[in-house]
């Protein structure tokens, strides 16, 4: 049932490290620790990135006049051909936004470069593999460090905890892990992929949790036409009994690879023969990682679709077909306080500056406050139905089943309250910011009714110029740097954007209970 998908610009730290992987207490021969590359990749950005930072902040550039602009709701109404938009899906495919084009500032606003001026005097490839990307990616691994790769199968948010699940194990095996683009499979299937690194801010990732990663595009050309052969393990097929194949993903055929899978022993399943949960743990995934229990479990491996090889799963590169249902001690962890993935990995997601700042001045905007205005604290609320009205079968009647504004009213007000006793600060309504998959007019006509703020990403054809990735992105950036923040029960989306809430800036969260009559009455 889960679904797929201070200051905002502030960076609260940790005052906790998480201990240094791999190679904490002794690194191999010749070989750099972790620690001293990460403090070198500190000011390391690929040069073919370049371009586009330059681009995003020229687009940036761009918003921030039109938002100066656009400031009020009198100005909004001024703008020819504008009608105010009902918010769009989270989920929804925003291929059809359009607009006029935006008015070119005769000066650009002053902003921080996007990166470190000096990148360009600093290394010009990740320390953790050999150099540029390669044609095929074995000739730039390095022979004195190990990998570890898997793919994404889910919606984008799904596909986040995939990615940190891989890191973490990753962590435990003492490698170094490869991370793959995001692919569009909730935006449309025909929208380009995101790499990981325009997303979140991968130098600060290795600076503040001490574990080296590496992107797949700085390991293999992206415009490479070589297909890689790879064995790997399928993970999907012991964990599950209605599909009797490595779990798909569009991953492997984005990067020409080629791949052999052997099916992972029985006992990594955390509840053996139990057909309700598709949990596997990191310390079961993690034995395979090392040479006796990887020993015992190969020998009989699928031959590849394209060359029609059998490979044992590989050794310098680790592969696991998915990690989404890998846990630690039991299903959907990350909403629990204890959850590893959280504390030792996800917590240092943070993202690109670019992305940061995009997110303020879209909430600058809906505040109407000036480009250099100091942002104030606000509330951000997420509310999820959409395909969650498949599980309402607990309602009597389906419009029972979400509660209604006035219960999250009142969340919303827990959360005032508590953040004017505990902290000191005062959020009014009006500083309050919802998103939603809801599509009803009368909904959103109650919305307004209260005073809250709704990020219009039609109005401002987000898609049409940053591209379709950014409303979901943004919109979680948003949630994700308020003070408050008020969610929906089982929602991937809302987990993250609460958890981000609480550990970045100590914030105050509640979440909305759902599927029948009263479920959030208290």
């Amino acid at each position: 049932m889960k679904d797929g998908p201070g200051s905002i610009l502030s960076h609260a730290r940790s005052d906790s490290r998480v201990p240094l992987l791999p190679y904490a207490d002794s690194s191999p021969p010749s070989s750099p620790s972790a620690r001293s590359l990460s403090k070198r990749y500190m000011t390391y950005f690929p040069k073919r990135r370049s371009l586009v930072a330059l681009l995003s902040l020229t687009v940036l550039s761009l918003i921030a006049f039109s938002f100066t602009f656009l400031g009020s709701t009198d100005a909004l109404h001024a703008v020819p051909g504008y009608t105010p938009a009902v918010p769009p899906s989270l989920d929804a495919d925003l291929s059809s936004q359009s607009g006029d084009a935006p008015v070119e500032p005769d000066t650009d606003p002053e902003m921080p470069p996007p990166y470190p001026e000096e990148f360009e005097d600093e290394l010009a490839h990740s320390p953790y593999v050999l150099g540029p990307p390669t044609a095929s990616f074995r000739d730039n691994l390095r022979n004195d460090t190990k990998y570890i790769t898997s793919w994404i199968s889910a919606g984008w948010t799904n596909d986040v905890m995939t990615y940190a699940n891989l890191i973490y194990l990753g962590s435990l095996t003492e490698r170094v892990p490869i991370i793959a683009m995001f692919t569009p499979s909730h935006i449309g299937g025909d929208a380009a992929p995101i790499a990981f690194g325009e997303v979140f801010d991968v130098p600060r990732f290795i600076e503040e949790s001490g574990i080296p990663i590496v992107e797949w595009d700085e390991v293999k050309d992206p415009e490479s036409d070589v297909v890689d052969d790879l064995g790997c393990w399928n993970v999907w097929e012991a964990v599950q009994y209605n599909e009797h194949h490595p779990r798909n993903s569009a991953v492997p055929g984005w990067l020409n690879l080629d791949l052999s899978y052997t099916k992972a022993p029985s006992w990594v399943k955390l509840v053996p023969d139990y057909p309700h949960d598709m949990c596997s743990t990191f310390w079961s995934l993690t034995r395979l990682g090392f040479p006796q229990e990887r020993a015992k479990s190969i020998g009989n491996p699928t031959p590849s679709p394209q060359h029609n090889v059998s490979l044992d799963p590989d050794d310098h590169l680790l592969c696991f077909d998915y990690l989404y249902y890998a846990c630690a001690q039991q299903s959907y962890e990350y909403d629990l306080d204890y959850a590893p993935q959280w504390r030792k990995v996800l917590r240092y997601f943070r993202w690109t500056k670019r992305i940061d700042m995009m997110a303020a001045l879209y909430v600058k905007q809906i505040f109407g406050l000036e480009l250099e205005a100091e942002l104030p604290p606000y509330i951000a609320i997420h509310v999820r139905h959409g395909d969650f009205r498949n599980w309402c079968w607990q309602a009597e009647n389906p419009d029972d089943c979400f509660a209604p504004l006035s219960v999250i009213a009142r969340r919303v007000r827990e959360v005032q309250d508590e953040l004017r006793a505990r902290k000191g600060i005062d959020v009014p309504m009006d500083h309050v910011v919802i998103t939603s998959d809801e599509t009803d007019p009368a909904w959103w006509d109650e919305v307004k009714a209260l005073g809250w703020k709704t990020v219009d990403h039609q109005a401002a054809r987000t898609a049409e110029v940053l591209g379709r990735w950014y409303p979901v992105i943004l919109d979680a950036a948003i949630q994700s740097n308020a003070m408050g923040f008020v969610g929906t029960d089982r929602s991937t989306y809302s987990i993250l954007s609460r958890r981000r809430v609480e550990t970045w800036h100590d914030g105050v969260t509640r979440t909305v209970l759902w599927g029948y009559k009263g479920a959030d009455d208290h």
